[in-house]
């Protein structure tokens, strides 16, 4: 906990040594971009991106997450996405998930004690029967943009393009970085 309190400490000075001034902000914001992805540890966006300051709107949840609108009953994810699309206006949403994620590695083990004709687990386990933790991670990376299209502010955005959905899947081991290519249905280099 020290490490982190001296860091807070110095934090106003390591800003200042960047070139940045944070008073900029004090008015308000327009972030780039709205990085959704895990809130794992090793999955940092800002540095992954080399955001400074107010470019990026985060949301982390785990395993990168995002529910289905409900339209009863509003989560907080909801709500952030909603902010992010109607309020701040985002260009782009990213989608990233990562390796070694225990969420893919779950529906994975999940997949592996099932019958092979038992369609009782979960959508995002799909892919996971092939027991490649990679290849289940970006799958769910993909499936929290169908997800994402589904909700009503997102909706027209995506019709009149003004919005982006990007998938991304960042490999733990190595630092790489991939994007999803539709037109080459595969996750290659940025």
């Amino acid at each position: 906990m020290q490490y982190l309190i001296d860091q807070a400490r110095v934090f106003r000075a390591r800003v200042a040594a960047h070139g940045m001034d944070l008073g900029d902000l004090a008015g308000g914001h327009r972030p780039r971009a709205l990085f959704v992805s895990c809130s794992d540890a090793r999955v940092i966006p800002a540095l992954l991106t080399g955001a400074r300051p107010g470019d990026l709107f985060e949301l982390r949840t785990y395993g990168g997450q995002i529910p289905r609108r409900d339209t009863q009953a509003l989560s907080g994810e909801a709500r952030t996405i909603e902010y992010a699309v109607e309020e701040l206006k985002v260009s782009d949403i990213i989608a990233c998930g990562h390796s070694r994620c225990d969420v893919a590695s779950d529906a994975v083990r999940r997949a592996e004690t099932l019958p092979a004709n038992d369609m009782s687990w979960p959508d995002d386990s799909a892919l996971a029967l092939a027991g490649d933790d990679t290849a289940a991670g970006q799958w769910h990376t993909l499936a929290q943009l169908d997800a994402l299209s589904g909700y009503p502010s997102v909706i027209p955005r995506l019709a009149d393009r003004s919005l982006r959905l990007h998938a991304w899947f960042y490999d733990v081991d190595t630092g790489a970085c991939l994007q999803y290519q539709p037109r080459a249905s595969a996750f290659l280099p940025l």
